[in-house]
């Protein structure tokens, strides 16, 4: 039976009978429970034309129904869709959106400038010599799997494809592995309406740098917060092109599953739909191309200190616990110093509505020569 005159004002002020913590916890992203999607799993997924104007999924062969990933193109200049008259073409709605979400008010009109000497690459290895990234690949995490965020400096990313192709090639010369991740471990963030904006930077298989922070070639930027990683398109392109952009005949053929379009080189176009995301996704097909990744989550938990005094719970209003009209102690031994045993703690809301119970492991004996304090923690 419950315990009569128990109920003990907590000062939930912090610090004082309340300590609060937040412990980040991480765990492998993918729907499967897998930290890595490897080359040989990698599919698009299923989406309706409307849809795939816009973006593709991607998936794993087992649940192809399932989006793991999303990828999509965007280009200020309406490359690689069917621009119609009067209307801005679905890539550069594409870029606008991205540009609108993650840049800071005054820089959405300047874009995203990855490239660039600027943002620390050196001027001899960066792809756009000055200004902004005009065309742009997206690659967005799926909100359940995040959780939280994206873990920083945990991620890999394996793109494969060919440094050079010429048409009517039968395949690849010179089949290249460009692995990146984020730069996290060797420099601080940037701040962002979104929250910490890291540089993606190109790593070697064994997972060294292949360039210090200062000289490092940026190929893109990473939101770990919304799980976004936005890439110059630009610079993708001249490390994996693939099809050289000046045959756009063999790149405009409707199957993209072939050593053709193992590559990032896009039709500078607008004439037709060309399904350039698709390109991210069959440079994630190549042997030893993969994705890896693991979620984050803020754990918030809060520790209550139940202080039992020595004059409080000494008493119990289990009927056994007295006798007679008097309301005597039954056990005699117990006049003039009671015990009882406390087995469980409630907690209440301001509202007197339990929100919490915590059993103890064994009963505690309390008297009025005993003190106790019982730590309840609630994680949520």
């Amino acid at each position: 039976m419950p315990i009569a005159g128990t109920n003990i004002q907590l000062d939930s002020m912090e610090g004082m009978d309340k300590i609060s913590q937040t412990e980040k916890v991480t765990s492998p992203y993918f729907s499967n429970g897998a930290t890595e999607l490897a080359a040989a799993n990698i599919v698009s997924s299923s989406l309706t034309d409307t849809n795939e104007t816009y973006f593709f999924g991607i998936s794993n062969n087992g649940t192809p129904t399932v989006e793991e990933f999303n990828v999509a193109f965007g280009s200020t200049n309406g490359y690689g869709a069917l621009k119609e008259t009067g209307t801005k073409s679905e890539t550069e709605a594409v870029y606008k959106k991205y540009a609108s979400l993650l840049l800071a008010p005054t820089e959405v009109t300047g874009g995203f400038i990855i490239s660039s000497p600027a943002t620390g690459a050196t001027s001899g290895a960066a792809a756009v010599s000055s200004g902004k990234d005009e065309e742009i690949y997206v690659l967005s995490a799926r909100r359940s799997n995040m959780k939280d965020r994206i873990n920083k400096g945990t991620w890999v990313i394996g793109l494969s494809g060919s440094t050079s192709h010429t048409a009517g090639a039968t395949g690849p010369t010179g089949a290249n592995v460009l692995y990146l991740s984020d730069d996290s471990a060797l420099d601080n963030p940037t701040a962002t309406p979104v929250g910490d904006r890291y540089n993606i930077i190109s790593y070697s298989s064994d997972g060294s740098v292949v360039a210090a922070a200062a000289s490092a070639k940026n190929f893109g930027f990473f939101y770990p917060d919304v799980g976004i990683l936005v890439f110059s398109a630009q610079e993708l392109s001249q490390s994996i092109p693939g099809a050289s952009s000046s045959i756009s005949p063999v790149m405009a053929t409707t199957t993209f599953d072939n050593n053709v379009h193992k590559g990032f080189a896009y039709v500078t176009g607008s004439s037709a739909n060309r399904n350039t995301a698709l390109r991210f996704v069959n440079c994630l097909q190549p042997t030893d191309a993969k994705l890896s990744f693991r979620d984050e989550e803020d754990t918030v938990s809060a520790q209550y200190f139940c202080r039992i005094r020595s004059g409080q719970c000494n008493f119990s209003n289990n009927p056994t616990f007295i006798s007679g009209s008097l309301n005597e102690l039954r056990a005699t031994k117990m006049k003039g110093n009671p015990q009882t045993f406390i087995t469980a703690v409630q907690l209440y809301n301001d509202s007197g509505e339990m929100v919490a119970v915590g059993n103890l492991s064994t009963p505690l004996k309390k008297n009025f020569t005993s003190e106790a304090t019982i730590k309840v923690k609630l994680t949520y």
